[in-house]
């Protein structure tokens, strides 16, 4: 019982120093450039209208999470509701947001495995729906770049940088993760490491039990990989839906511009320079990207909003990021009583 008090304790720590460091990356942005001075009066004059395309495009990209995440589910087990589809992928949503390293699929997996699938079949599904919006966000971002690139080149500092930075760190996610599905021998020979150091540290009973287990679950996922993979549609559905998710999201960063009555600058260009900055961030090891999420926002976005991008930082980490872990928190939250999780 100590122990568990211990473990909450220490959860619910770590979850308030990570958003308080969030908050005081923000906080930076707003001290520097006299963006503090201007937030009160700038704040007043905002578009209500715009402000409401801003709360309809996070609304639909959650929708699209969990619709995207329930097409992989229902292929799998069709008993599966989409209600539960919801609430996975907010919770996805709302630990990436709170953790670092990308613990949101993890915490995914757990949840769906205490709503009764098998842990392979919840990983391999997690392992796809990752597979598939870092492999359309990654091509994506890119042709977008392409058709603007000489804007990018001109106007934005170490555009080149962040450029490779963002090839290489999602070029690896995408050939681990197919690596790992695929390939059986692989994944065989990396859990037989694992229990052979456990036997070097005397855990040998352990380690057998962990192999059985774990082997036998590795089977399920690359039985559930090869079903999944084994449908066309599926995957086309599911690619163009995230294709319509990530437009979305992007199309935020243009909602917050025009809700300062900002005009004139392409819509285009902008959905391009978010869809880049995301995928870009997508690998910073803190809580929601923070850092790298405000910095590439400000390199890429301050010739859209001239004196305007500390406020526009602002909004845009409230309605991407601040957003998902206060509603987030209260739909996982719910959510959890609804389908009764222990």
């Amino acid at each position: 019982m100590r122990d568990q008090r211990k473990s909450r304790i220490a959860k619910n720590l770590f979850s308030a120093i990570t958003i308080f460091l969030s908050i005081g990356i923000l906080t930076f942005f707003l001290v520097t450039e006299d963006g503090m001075k201007n937030m009160g009066h700038i704040l007043a004059e905002l578009k209500p209208v715009w402000l409401m395309w801003i709360l309809v495009g996070a609304l639909a990209g959650w929708l699209l999470e969990g619709y995207v995440l329930h097409l992989f589910c229902r292929h799998l087990d069709k008993s599966w509701t989409f209600g539960r589809s919801f609430y996975i992928g907010m919770v996805e949503i709302f630990y990436s947001a709170l953790t670092p390293f990308g613990m949101g699929e993890p915490m995914e997996v757990y949840s769906m495995t205490k709503l009764g699938m098998e842990t392979g079949a919840a990983t391999s599904i997690v392992a796809v729906k990752s597979l598939v919006h870092h492999g359309v966000t990654f091509v994506y971002s890119f042709v977008l770049v392409a058709f603007e690139l000489n804007y990018f080149q001109t106007r934005v500092s170490n555009f080149s940088i962040i450029a490779v930075f963002g090839l290489i760190t999602n070029s690896i996610f995408i050939i681990f993760v197919l690596m790992f599905m695929m390939n059986e021998r692989l994944t065989d020979a990396i859990l037989q490491a694992i229990v052979r150091f456990m036997n070097k540290i005397k855990l040998n009973k352990l380690s057998q039990k962990f192999y059985q287990q774990v082997h036998g679950q590795l089977l399920v996922f690359h039985d559930s990989s090869k079903i999944i993979g084994s449908s066309f549609l599926l995957y086309l559905t599911a690619i163009l839906l995230t294709l319509v998710q990530i437009t979305i999201a992007s199309l935020i960063s243009y909602f917050v511009y025009r809700s300062f009555n900002l005009k004139g600058e392409s819509v285009f260009t902008m959905v391009a320079a978010d869809t880049f900055v995301t995928m870009a961030a997508s690998f910073i090891p803190l809580p929601g990207s923070s850092g790298g999420a405000e910095g590439g926002f400000y390199l890429f976005f301050r010739e859209f909003f001239g004196a305007y991008i500390i406020p526009g930082i602002t909004l845009w980490r409230f309605s991407t990021y601040y957003i998902n872990i206060l509603l987030g928190s209260v739909i996982v939250y719910f959510g959890g009583k609804r389908y009764q999780l222990k």
